[in-house]
């Protein structure tokens, strides 16, 4: 322990504490692996909100080959929709691999890993689960206005996903690069 209270020897022999772990000793008292649980803590969060979208979308889908409307389908919405359902359980796994990948990996010490991944699996699956909608819209707007149509208004909801899910956290990331 030092002065301050603060532990000194938080990390493991070859770990070494990177800027991030720095700054945080410093304004939040946080030691690397308080940081690294928090962090933990902020993805599941995080993926609890998206789970419960992907899990909606993924129960509509699965409903709708039941309906006697499916039936009517063509081709192109019968592919759009098998896209869509497929897109939809891909997105359900990425976001549920943060509890698999820790129940595997719990008391290994490997938190770093664990969040690292669980990173990974929530951008993934978040992507997955934006086409997974767009292809859900793109089917609903082709039975509903027609497939020239609806290829357009589903680009631009696609666009408006990507908008807001990527391009202005990036934009506000990079315009704020020099705070980090």
């Amino acid at each position: 322990m030092t002065a301050n209270g603060i532990e000194k020897n938080y990390l493991l022999p070859a770990e070494q504490p990177d800027a991030h772990d720095q700054w945080n000793l410093v304004a939040r008292r946080e030691t690397p692996t308080q940081r690294l649980d928090r962090n933990y803590a902020e993805i599941l969060q995080e993926v609890r909100v998206a789970q419960t979208g992907v899990q909606l979308l993924l129960a509509f889908l699965l409903t709708v080959a039941f309906t006697p409307r499916f039936a009517t389908l063509t081709e192109f919405e019968r592919r759009v929709y098998v896209g869509a359902l497929l897109l939809g359980a891909a997105a359900t796994a990425l976001l549920i691999a943060p509890a698999a990948f820790h129940r595997l990996v719990f008391q290994r010490r490997l938190k770093r890993q664990l969040v690292l991944a669980s990173s990974r699996f929530a951008m993934c699956g978040l992507t997955l689960l934006m086409l997974s909608i767009g292809s859900a819209l793109l089917l609903i707007l082709s039975v509903t206005v027609g497939a020239s149509a609806a290829g357009w208004l589903t680009a631009g909801a696609l666009g408006w996903f990507t908008l807001w899910w990527y391009v202005v956290p990036l934009w506000s990331r990079a315009r704020n690069a020099d705070r980090s």
